[in-house]
């Protein structure tokens, strides 16, 4: 769902507090500069997979930011900046580059870096994790505050950008993961060539494999609660195609959608063998962990486990009590009896 603010329904006094505020809660702490005179302007985020592409409109605007010195490397981000309408100025590593209509550019979100312009201007940025853009380039060194030109291939960027953050709500999963490999194909060979030219010799290594199977377990652990979560997500949070996702996991031994199968069953093992959680039923305790049908997870966890759900909590209770009882008998025990082996759970 988009989320848009718009200057035309306030008054004009209150349009210049209102930007800012607003403006910043997509930008983070920054410095932002607008005219004394008549201002107007629109923000609008629009999300593909779990990317976020947001267009700003407005009058002519300065702004700088200076990010945390504590920012996490995996809170980096590259901005892709395409320039819709207008012309606008970017600057970061002491480089300057400006942006007619059509042109693009990469910035360093952990970099310090601002941007200014004279005119009324229409700008749209595509924020992508840094991990995801080094993937996307094969490179770890991006190409900061460069122009991508409008022509030839940058027309094409420019214009495939543009439709992505058109459609972006009417996109399914699948659609969403296909048009971002292609946005990110184009992307790649308007800046590769360039970094190859000034880095002679230079090696593009692509995300080691075993580094890659890390960032998807770790997505999955982070969204395993979720009913809704599908290799199609997956991917598409990681940047990468189904296929690719697949052959991936594929020397896990282990089908993505198998391994979260898997990981949910053992999840709900432990919760039915937690005494803390005895008030829960089995279902509350499936369904929490992304099981939507109590029959089928019964069938699965038999499967996986050769018992089934009840049967496990109640043998696990047994257990537990059993063991409750021991730790209190045997402060009993008469002096040189060290244990209870004749003590066996009813």
């Amino acid at each position: 769902m988009s989320q848009r603010f718009t200057t035309e329904i306030l008054p004009a006094a209150d349009r210049i507090d209102a930007w800012r505020w607003n403006a910043q809660q997509i930008c983070g702490d920054c410095r932002i500069k607008l005219p004394k005179s008549s201002f107007h302007g629109s923000i609008e985020v629009r999300t593909l997979g779990a990317l976020k592409l947001t267009r700003f409109s407005s009058s002519p605007v300065a702004f700088w930011k200076w990010p945390g010195d504590m920012l996490k490397e995996e809170n980096r981000a590259c901005v892709v900046i395409t320039q819709l309408a207008g012309r606008r100025e970017y600057m970061q590593n002491g480089r300057s580059v400006l942006l007619n209509a059509g042109d693009s550019t990469v910035i360093d979100s952990a970099r310090p870096w601002c941007s200014t312009c004279t005119t009324d201007c229409t700008r749209l940025y595509f924020r992508v994790p840094r991990w995801m853009m080094e993937n996307c380039i094969r490179s770890r060194e991006i190409p900061i505050a460069e122009r991508i030109s409008g022509n030839g291939l940058g027309a094409t960027l420019c214009r495939l950008s543009l439709s992505l953050y058109e459609e972006a709500e009417r996109m399914s999963e699948q659609e969403s993961v296909a048009a971002l490999d292609a946005f990110f194909g184009i992307l790649a060979a308007c800046v590769t060539g360039r970094v190859a030219a000034e880095l002679p010799g230079q090696t593009y290594a692509v995300e080691p494999e075993i580094s890659l199977r890390k960032r998807i377990r770790q997505f999955i652990e982070t969204h395993l609660s979720e009913a809704t979560i599908r290799p199609t997500e997956v991917a598409s949070a990681l940047g990468i195609s189904v296929r690719h996702l697949h052959r991936s996991f594929s020397e896990s031994g282990n089908s993505v959608g198998e391994y979260i199968r898997s990981r949910r069953l053992e999840e709900c093992r432990k919760d039915l063998a937690n005494p803390r959680l005895r008030g829960k039923t089995i279902t509350e305790i499936a369904f929490f962990w992304g099981f939507s049908d109590s029959a089928h997870f019964s069938r699965a966890f038999a499967r996986e486990f050769g018992t089934s759900p009840r049967e496990f909590r109640a043998e696990s209770a047994a257990r537990t009590d059993f063991h409750l009882k021991y730790g209190r008998l045997r402060h009993a025990l008469p002096r040189g009896v060290s244990d209870l082996n004749c003590i066996k759970p009813n």
